[in-house]
């Protein structure tokens, strides 16, 4: 057995989170491949190294001093260093990355020494193998990841009883440059990891147990997630469930790889699985999983017999496309629609938008509504529970919620309602309480 072990920011924030790591990775022989993140806060009042990075490169834009900002670098990294009694120059790391900023300051290669120095450290702390990302991880110019190159250039390290640590976050073009992908980048770096060696199973360790069946900060201590298909995590990672990187499943998901969430400090706990499919679609509970987010806009265009229009929708819909407004859902009936989108693609255009759907469209109404929130309940179960959505709706007629919009995917996995930002709360809690505790 083969896994590969990503571990996050927040575990490589301080030597005692390494030491935490030194057990877990210890305790299996088959954990040969590590993945690091960028030091992590310790604390509210402490910073993300990546952060750290950023502001550096914002101060030399509008000439402003980072001499502070690189000594809080340096001290973080000397005291994981000092603590755990290895034998690692930061200085002189401090001093090249000074020597960057002070002339070209190419921003990728900036932003990539947080997972650099952690990953050095890691692997002179675990006594493994370090292996740099820009020598492994391959981009093609569009930005997109060369998977074939990655894999050639990658397999000849796992020639080695050693365990191997790789940076995440970062790789390189085929010139040689250093490319970063976006943040929460190192997800997608161990993702492919696991792709190219056929690992048995993906560990991505954060401070969490797993995936929770929705907000802790909405709901106290809510259920954890024991197992969840890729398609499920999907629909809550598109409505707001942060867990992974988006693009960090379709790496595994094409080999049919698990994904395991653990946690770091609570290495006993067994976390979240996250697979291609199960067999318990009749479950005692037909709900997997309850998110959402606020902030969203309906845009409702009405015509009359506008069903039997040719092109109308699409007409409609290349509106936003002028705009370069993207179109989260869409909801339909007979002779009207409802198109939501996110308020802050729309900040200062919405009524302009409007106003020429109206008159392009030669619309006799076009309303907007602009204090939305989209609550989604995803649910391999639902399918197999009769009358489940009438259920939920049912639900929320009880307790005084108003559903503005409703959309139900085909394969039955998800149902969105739109309602207001005030019944946020309100919705999630109500849906929680009857279906899950």
């Amino acid at each position: 057995m083969l896994k590969v072990c990503k571990f996050g920011g927040s575990s490589v924030a301080n030597a005692k989170q390494f030491k935490k790591i030194k057990g877990i990775v210890e305790s299996e022989k088959e954990r040969k491949i590590i993945v690091a993140s960028a030091c992590g806060k310790e604390g509210k009042d402490d910073h993300k190294v990546t952060d750290l990075l950023y502001l550096c490169l914002a101060h030399k834009k509008y000439g402003m001093s980072y001499d502070d900002i690189l000594a809080v670098i340096e001290a973080k990294h000397q005291s994981i260093i000092d603590e755990l009694k290895i034998e690692f120059d930061i200085k002189k790391e401090i001093e090249a990355l000074r020597e960057l900023l002070e002339t070209k300051a190419d921003a990728d290669y900036v932003v990539s020494r947080g997972e650099y120095l952690s990953s050095r450290l890691l692997a002179l702390y675990l006594n493994a193998d370090f292996v740099d990302a820009k020598d492994v991880i391959s981009f093609n110019y569009d930005g997109s990841l060369n998977i074939e190159k990655t894999k050639e250039k990658f397999l000849p390290y796992l020639d080695t009883k050693n365990k191997v640590v790789v940076p995440g976050f970062y790789g390189t073009l085929p010139n040689g440059v250093i490319k970063t992908m976006s943040r929460g980048g190192s997800d997608i770096t161990g993702s492919l990891l696991a792709n190219i060696v056929d690992a048995d199973v993906y560990e991505n360790w954060t401070d969490v147990s797993g995936i929770y069946v929705c907000d802790p900060r909405i709901i106290k201590d809510p259920k954890r997630i024991s197992t969840i298909t890729y398609s499920e995590l999907r629909e809550m990672s598109y409505m707001g469930a942060n867990v992974l990187h988006d693009e960090s499943i379709f790496p595994v998901k094409e080999k049919n790889i698990p994904i395991n969430i653990r946690n770091t400090n609570k290495p006993e706990d067994k976390g979240t699985m996250i697979v291609s499919s199960v067999d318990d679609q009749v479950k005692s509970y037909p709900i997997t999983g309850i998110t959402g987010k606020k902030d969203f806009a309906a845009i409702t265009v009405a015509k009359s017999n506008s069903s039997s229009e040719i092109g109308f929708l699409k007409k409609t819909l290349e509106v936003f496309e002028n705009y370069k407004v993207p179109v989260v859902l869409v909801t339909t009936s007979i002779d009207a629609f409802s198109i939501i989108i996110d308020k802050k693609d729309v900040k200062n255009t919405i009524y302009e938008l409007a106003n020429d759907i109206k008159v392009g469209c030669n619309c006799e109404e076009v309303h907007v509504t602009d204090n939305l929130s989209l609550v989604c309940v995803v649910g391999r179960g639902m399918k197999a529970r009769k009358g489940f959505s009438g259920q939920v709706f049912s639900l929320l007629g009880e307790n005084g919620i108003n559903v503005r919009t409703i959309s139900q995917g085909a394969d039955e996995l998800s149902i969105i309602v739109g309602i207001e930002d005030r019944d946020f709360t309100k919705t999630i809690s109500s849906i929680y309480e009857r279906f899950i505790d």
